[in-house]
């Protein structure tokens, strides 16, 4: 009999969106249309919509341990990504899960607030996030806003992005890829450090009129993770994200779904 095939594995460890188009409901579309296996921890339900948040519970972390457990012990993984964790307890267990498993390939990405503006972290979390997970990660991909809260300072400018990018990285995590999507102007260009080689790549994006950008980070962190699964560098993994959700948020604007900020669109190379 021929040899079986085997499948790209990636484990996303966020919220539950309600609306889809964000949170594990995202990532989940995200793995799938990259060539990935997704799977799912579940750290929180949301009642949202494309209008905002009206209501967070969190799973017992005891429970998140336990999808941790059954996925890991089993399947296995070959990139992970992180998104929402709600509470310190939970970031201490999801990273002492991710250590007993020795797990490596994380791609973390540190969701503080939603699109709407609801907060989705408490603040006694921030600490935990850089003590416990930050060290854990291989890629960083908070937003300018992320930035500043991790740093305790507004970075607001082009210039301020790749100092930050190295003070980050300093947190153990090694690489960092800090998003400008809130930088003032036409372009949106991205700052991608590369700690081992001490190296900064600035990624150029151009900003699309669109009010549908709801999901907009945790789809870029869960296709990096889908790219860094299917063997490709950091640098060519954020490359190929970068192409896959600038034609998903161009494709998206086209529709109306909702009335607030609407999803991107994760299946258009396949309509």
């Amino acid at each position: 009999m021929d040899q079986l095939k085997t499948y790209r594995r990636v484990l996303t460890i966020a919220g539950s969106d309600s609306s889809g188009g964000a949170g594990i409901q995202a990532d989940l579309k995200t793995i799938a249309a990259n060539g990935c296996y997704g799977m799912s921890v579940i750290t929180a339900l949301t009642a949202q919509n494309t209008l905002g948040v009206t209501g967070i519970h969190a799973v017992p972390v005891e429970f998140v341990a336990a999808q941790m457990e059954a996925v890991l012990s089993d399947i296995g993984v070959d990139a992970v990504k992180i998104g929402m964790l709600f509470s310190p307890e939970l970031i201490r267990t999801v990273a002492e899960n991710l250590q007993k498993f020795a797990i490596r390939t994380v791609v973390l990405d540190p969701v503080m607030v939603a699109q709407s503006g609801d907060k989705l972290l408490q603040d006694e979390a921030i600490e935990a996030l850089k003590q416990y997970l930050i060290p854990l990660a291989h890629l960083i991909t908070p937003n300018l806003p992320e930035t500043s809260v991790l740093l305790g300072r507004d970075i607001h400018t082009t210039e301020a992005i790749a100092a930050a990018a190295v003070e980050l990285a300093a947190m153990g995590c090694g690489n960092v890829l800090i998003k400008g999507g809130h930088l003032e102007g036409s372009d949106s260009d991205d700052c991608l450090y590369l700690g081992p080689e001490q190296r900064m790549v600035i990624l150029p994006g151009e900003r699309i009129a669109t009010r549908n950008n709801h999901g907009t980070g945790c789809t870029l962190s869960s296709a990096i993770a889908s790219f860094i699964a299917r063997g490709e560098t950091i640098e060519n993994a954020v490359r190929r994200a970068k192409d896959y959700i600038t034609g998903a948020i161009r494709a998206g604007a086209e529709y109306s779904i909702g009335h607030g900020h609407g999803p991107v669109h994760h299946f258009y190379r396949f309509s």
